[in-house]
């Protein structure tokens, strides 16, 4: 008869005890837009130098964002930002183009944690002992700060990619399926930058045939 424990859902390896050593928050952005890729996160966050205000980014305004994104530059011991393309999503799936780009958040760490906490409820291949946290980024400062990173970088490259096609309207939409985002799609079609992977795109697409 299987123990009880080895039945754990293998996506999250629930630590019951607390490893000695960095601790890495990590989070993502962009899951759930038609554009742009998929950007995550890790920060280790320095006990010396605390930072006031982190919190889950959604509940932030823009500026507070941007102010936070410079102190946790400043002041994390290390942090690491990085993406999934949009190729990437397209041929993965967005859950496991999600999981890559926090992959490759953590091991580009300049320091190796002990252990990381990823919000949510899966977690990444690592080399390392993690756990999922779902809705971390309200109860982990390290996540939070890595949800801050991670959004102000994604919400960075939707400007940009406003500036080139402001027909889009992607910096108030920021790529999310919108009236008015699928209304430009419509009316200009489909962008390098779309996922064509994603209903809305697709069907677009197939339609045009």
């Amino acid at each position: 008869m299987r123990s009880r424990k080895s039945s754990a859902v293998p996506e999250q390896l629930g630590l019951s005890w607390d490893v000695p050593g960095l601790m890495a928050g990590v989070d993502e952005a962009g899951r759930g837009p038609l554009a742009g890729p998929v950007v995550a996160a890790a920060v280790i966050l320095d006990d010396l130098h605390p930072i006031k205000g982190l919190a889950d980014s959604k509940v932030l305004t823009e500026k507070k964002r941007e102010r936070l994104f410079d102190e946790i530059r400043a002041k994390a011991l290390c942090c690491c930002i990085a993406e999934a393309s949009v190729e990437e999503i397209d041929e993965l799936n967005i859950l496991q183009a999600t999981l890559l780009a926090m992959r490759r958040a953590v091991e580009g760490l300049r320091l190796k944690p002990a252990k990381v906490l990823v919000d949510g409820n899966r977690l990444p291949v690592l080399k390392i002992p993690a756990e999922a946290i779902v809705k971390g980024d309200s109860k982990v400062q390290a996540i939070s700060a890595a949800s801050i990173l991670a959004k102000v970088t994604r919400d960075r490259q939707c400007l940009a990619m406003h500036e080139l096609h402001p027909e889009y309207g992607f910096a108030k939409h920021k790529g999310y399926p919108s009236p008015e985002h699928l209304q430009a799609l419509r009316e200009h079609g489909v962008t390098a930058w779309h996922r064509r992977s994603f209903g809305p795109v697709r069907q677009l697409l197939e339609n045009t045939r």
